[in-house]
């Protein structure tokens, strides 16, 4: 069941979580900026150094900080697609496409953000959303219930996606980038 404390943006707000990107986990196409709060499609690979958490193929970056509790976070996009995650830790980071990519595994639950419409996907299911397209998403988890809720958010906060599962590990908050898009993580203040 849905948190009925719950009930608007402001009572959001009061379980946000601060959240940075982790440089080491970044795909050589993206580039981190802002303090470690955005990210941006690069045409070119940065001349980053091998390390064991980067991720090799997919353009995708996970956060530094872990989700364990109940917490709020908004994100804006911008660009053709941007991706919106929460994956474990131990997503791989080598393998193959299914493997690898937000959405196409189990280890992952990600919403889609492209072309003015919104995608579900986890565990290579994708479901449609209709609704209106925003350029900010707010993601809401609930850890130890297992909820995960996805928002679009303008004037108001309208639900997109809710669903419901086991979560085994730590999840990490992260994007996935078409070329030429950007995100970056709100800061509250």
């Amino acid at each position: 069941t849905r948190d009925k404390l719950i009930l608007n943006r402001s009572d959001f707000l009061r379980v946000a979580k601060q959240i940075t990107l982790d440089p080491n986990t970044a795909n050589p196409h993206l580039l981190i900026t802002m303090e470690n709060r955005e990210v941006h499609y690069m045409t070119d690979e940065l001349p980053y150094s091998n390390h064991p958490e980067r991720f090799a193929y997919s353009w995708q970056v996970l956060s530094k900080q872990n989700l364990t509790d109940r917490c709020y976070l908004e994100v804006e996009g911008s660009g053709r697609g941007v991706m919106v995650a929460l994956a474990y830790k131990d997503i791989s980071r080598t393998g193959t496409f299914n493997e690898c990519t937000f959405g196409q595994n189990d280890k992952s639950w990600a919403l889609d953000c492209f072309e003015n419409s919104f995608e579900f996907r986890h565990n290579k299911i994708k479901t449609r959303i209709p609704g209106t397209w925003s350029s900010r998403v707010g993601v809401y988890l609930d850890y130890k219930e297992g909820l995960l809720s996805f928002y679009s958010v303008s004037e108001t906060m309208t639900l997109l996606h809710e669903v419901k599962a086991k979560f085994t590990q730590p999840l990490h908050v992260g994007f996935w980038l078409s070329d030429g898009a950007s995100a970056k993580v709100c800061k509250f203040s």
